[in-house]
C-alpha cells in the first residue's frame, strides 16, 4: 500500500523508490504541515547534489537542450534530475507538461527522474517550494539536479537564484543589450549559450553579448561568463557546454564562492519563510472579529489606518503556532 506518511516516505524514497519520491514532490508542492514535516526529515540528508538552471525566453530550446544535457550526462554514467517549473494551467491551477513530453526518450532510465512542479501563478509559492524540491531530490540521492525554468522574467530570475550554476539560453537574432538587462539575465547568468546556432545571426549574437559583459553587466566577481553556442536537436555543442558548466563549478570552489551563495540562498530561504507565516498571521487577524471594528473606526474618522493597525497587532500572538 502507498503511505502518506511523511516519514516512511522519506525512507522509501532514499532507498530508490520512485514512487515515493514523486509523492514527496507532491507533498511539498502542496504546502502545508505535510510539506514542512518533509522538510524537516530531508534537511539533515541533504546538501551534497550540484545544481544547475537552466533558463531563457520561452521557444528559446530549454527543453531540448536539457534533454541533450541529460542524454550527455547519462552516457557518463551521471545520475540527473530534473525540476521543470512549468507556467499553471489556467483551468486545474497544475503543470502544463510540455517540458516532461520531451524529454519521454528517458523513460525506463532508473538514473534519470523528471518532475515538472507548478508555478500556480504565486511567486512566493516557488520560493517555498523550490528550494524544499530540490532538497528532496538531493536526499534521494540524485548528485545533479537541473532546473529548468518556463522563460524570463521575475519568477524565473527568483528560480535561477537557487541554483549554483545558472545558463542563460538565447537564440540568433535575440534582442539588445537594453532588453537583455531588462530581462535580468546579465545578473543571472553564468554561462550563455547561444541555442539554434544553425541560424543566422549566431555570431552577431555572440558579439552583443561580450559587448554587454565588456560594459560591466554580469553578476560581481571574478568569472565572466562564456558564451557557448549549440544545437540542441543535434546535440552539437553541449559537450562544451557541459565543459563551461564544469569550469564554472571548479572556479566556484577554488574561489570560496560556492559556499557564499548557498549562505546567501539560505538567507532569502528563511526571508521567505519569515515573510510566508507573517501573511499567514495577517490574513488571519484581517479575517478575526477585530478588524471590522477597525475599518468601522477608520471611515468614521475615530482612528487613522497605522494606528488601527498598531491595535490590532498588539493583539498577535507572539508565538506562532505549530501550524
Amino acid at each position: 500500500m502507498r503511505s502518506r506518511d511523511p516519514e516512511a516516505l522519506v525512507a522509501q524514497a532514499v532507498a530508490g523508490d520512485r514512487g515515493a519520491l514523486a509523492r514527496l514532490l507532491t507533498a511539498v508542492e502542496r504546502g502545508g504541515p505535510p510539506a514542512r514535516a518533509v522538510a524537516r526529515l530531508v534537511h539533515p540528508k541533504a546538501g551534497h547534489a550540484y545544481t544547475v538552471g537552466v533558463t531563457g525566453a520561452p521557444g528559446s530550446g530549454k527543453s531540448t537542450l536539457t534533454d541533450a544535457l541529460i542524454s550527455h550526462l547519462r552516457a557518463r554514467s551521471c545520475a540527473v534530475a530534473v525540476l521543470a517549473v512549468d507556467p499553471s494551467s489556467p483551468y486545474t491551477g497544475g503543470a502544463i507538461l510540455g517540458d516532461r513530453v520531451r524529454m519521454q526518450g528517458h523513460d525506463g532510465d532508473d538514473g534519470v527522474f523528471v518532475r515538472s512542479m507548478a508555478s500556480r501563478g504565486h511567486l512566493g509559492g516557488l520560493a517555498l517550494a523550490t528550494p524544499e524540491a530540490i532538497r528532496a531530490l538531493d536526499a534521494a540521492g540524485f548528485p545533479l539536479v537541473l532546473v529548468e525554468t518556463v522563460g524570463v522574467g521575475q519568477v524565473e530570475v527568483e528560480i535561477a537564484g537557487w541554483a549554483d550554476t545558472t545558463v542563460v539560453v538565447v537564440n540568433p537574432g535575440w534582442g539588445d543589450a537594453v532588453q537583455a538587462n531588462k530581462a535580468g539575465l546579465l545578473e543571472v547568468a553564468d554561462v550563455f549559450v547561444v541555442n539554434k546556432a544553425d541560424r543566422d545571426g549566431t555570431a552577431a549574437t555572440r558579439r552583443d553579448l561580450d559587448q554587454m559583459l565588456d560594459l560591466g553587466g554580469g553578476r560581481a566577481g571574478s568569472w565572466r561568463p562564456p558564451i557557448v553556442a549549440t544545437v540542441a536537436s543535434t546535440g552539437a555543442g553541449v559537450p562544451d557546454l557541459w565543459d563551461a558548466v564544469t569550469a564554472h563549478r571548479a572556479h566556484l570552489g577554488d574561489t570560496g564562492e560556492l559556499v557564499e551563495r548557498r549562505r546567501a540562498r539560505a538567507a532569502a530561504e528563511l526571508r521567505a519563510v519569515l515573510v510566508r507565516r507573517i501573511e499567514l498571521r495577517v490574513a488571519g487577524l484581517a479575517g478575526g472579529p477585530d478588524f471590522p471594528e477597525a475599518v468601522a473606526a477608520v471611515l468614521d474618522g475615530r482612528t487613522d489606518p497605522w494606528s488601527a493597525v498598531d491595535e490590532l497587532l498588539s493583539g498577535m500572538e507572539p508565538v506562532w503556532p505549530a501550524d
